[in-house]
């Protein structure tokens, strides 16, 4: 036999010992695989029994809102007791469920929270399953990871949410992505989401791919070239489940034009996809007066936000420090020196950390000499809220890609000048001409927020005021009536399918 046909009998041998090896796993597979497809078909039929009989017994469909920390007091509980509220206005034959993780409260108290903080009051209750595991979607609970662990958890929480109670229509209003699939294909739920903020962003892969370092990309791993590789890699897979998990949405609502320029890079659902501006309550801050300010000794800045590492407060702060700076060396012009100015500083703090961020800020004021023209008012009633934005000049947004902007709204509807930072939301959907007139000024770092804060400050009291004014009557397009329009029509296709 010749070297050529040992070798070929070789080659034969080892190919029938692969295959005699491989055999009993591709089996093992096929029925592992079988199996898995035979439990989730015995679930789905289990939990479409569920609601058959459910059904059956009350005779109404139900829309199930998932929002466990509905009874916070952020824009986004504002956006959920909305869009219950012109919901049960236009069908009044269909129930109305809200998934929640909040333990130790009542229904109405819940419902009172609501009128309390938003002043919105539904037509009628709605019910409530309690949530026993909202921890996993805690971000405490993942030091690291924080982002996938985060999705993992919220698709266990998703679970318990559904095995509590399958509704008819499903709708997503806090960003978990990652139950979309769990409700429509184990509860053969029709589904829907409304998107505040993608939980993974080309933005956010861009800045690691920079290694540009962020509070969202710390230093030891912008600095290392193997662990922004890592990095790199996981977001990439973290955005392929994410937009996986998203394409399954029946309807996509978003909140901003820079939110569903994401979501429609990641989930690819265009034809599916809406941009529904959120409610902003503007109605207490137009209430406020709107004249010339030439009889202003003393221009203020006010900034509104929590103090959270994103907002940036450290560049309202440089940048104010340069402008006073101007002030003394009288390249400022405006009336008054370096006491006709100062930075008010209006925000909530959550906790210990947002409290020790605080007395960073105030340490920061000190080191740079801005002590005495820095105010900080932490957690303020409204009354003087409304009160620092009615006697403001400039309304003060460093945010970098803050994915909408409700204070940079209030701002405008207050009456300010708004000076806010030229990304996301701010960039192109507020601050735009309206009717081809100003409305606010954009600016990016510590050197274009002093030179715009000049430019406010050189204005004359008219040129000021006629902003103003443009602004004002800008922010009607993102009125409550604005919100239940467009959420009703995106809303329609599906709750056309619970008349079938």
């Amino acid at each position: 036999m010749s070297v050529h046909d040992q070798l070929a009998q070789c080659l034969c041998d080892l190919i029938r010992l692969l295959w005699t090896l491989l055999l009993p796993c591709v089996f093992l597979c096929m029925l592992l695989t079988a199996t898995l497809v035979a439990l989730v078909m015995g679930v789905r039929v289990w939990l479409q029994a569920n609601r058959n009989a459910r059904r059956a017994r009350d005779g109404r469909p139900t829309v199930a809102f998932f929002h466990p920390y509905c009874n916070a007091g952020g824009g986004g509980e504002r956006v959920l007791w909305c869009a219950l509220r012109a919901l049960q206005n236009r069908y009044q034959d269909v129930n109305f469920m809200v998934y929640t993780g909040d333990q130790g409260v009542t229904n109405q108290q819940i419902l009172d929270g609501a009128r309390r903080r938003f002043n919105i009051l539904l037509p009628r209750p709605v019910q409530f399953v309690f949530l026993k595991h909202r921890l996993l979607v805690e971000a405490s609970l993942f030091p690291h990871f924080t982002l996938i662990g985060q999705s993992v958890g919220s698709i266990f929480l998703g679970w318990e949410a559904l095995t509590e109670f399958v509704p008819d229509v499903y709708i997503d209003s806090m960003g978990y992505a990652f139950t979309l699939p769990v409700f429509k294909y184990l509860g053969g739920c029709h589904v829907a989401s409304y998107v505040h903020y993608p939980t993974i962003s080309t933005d956010m892969l861009s800045v690691v791919r920079e290694r540009n370092p962020r509070f969202n990309n710390a230093d030891y791993i912008s600095n290392n070239l193997f662990l922004s590789a890592v990095k790199v890699v996981y977001y990439c897979l973290l955005a392929l489940l994410y937009g996986l998990a998203g394409s399954c949405s029946d309807v996509v609502m978003v909140n901003s034009s820079w939110t569903l320029n994401h979501i429609l890079t990641l989930w690819r659902a265009t034809n599916r996809t809406c941009l529904v501006y959120p409610p902003c309550d503007t109605h207490a801050f137009l209430q406020l007066p709107l004249d010339e300010d030439s009889d202003r000794k003393c221009h203020s800045i006010v900034s509104i936000g929590q103090f959270r590492p994103e907002k940036d407060h450290r560049l309202q702060i440089r940048a104010f420090r340069k402008v006073l700076q101007k002030k003394e060396a009288g390249l400022v012009a405006g009336p008054g020196g370096r006491e006709s100015l100062r930075l008010v500083l209006i925000g909530g703090c959550r906790n210990q950390e947002d409290e020790d961020r605080v007395l960073m800020l105030r340490g920061l004021c000190q080191e740079l000499g801005v002590a005495d023209r820095v105010e900080f008012k932490l957690n303020v009633p409204f009354e003087e809220l409304k009160r620092e934005l009615g006697e403001a000049t400039v309304g003060l947004h460093t945010m970098w890609n803050e994915h909408f902007g409700i204070g940079v709204v209030e701002c405008m509807a207050a009456g300010t000048v708004i000076l806010a930072h030229k990304s996301g939301g701010p960039r192109l959907d507020i601050v735009v001409p309206y009717e081809g007139r100003q409305t606010g000024f954009l600016a990016e770092d510590e050197d274009g927020y002093a030179d715009a804060i000049e430019r406010i400050l050189a204005l004359s009291p008219s040129a000021r005021l006629e902003i103003r004014r443009n602004a004002r009557h800008s922010v009607t397009r993102f009125s409550d009536q604005e919100f239940e329009a467009c959420f009703l029509a995106a809303m329609e296709p599906l709750m056309g399918t619970l008349e079938r």
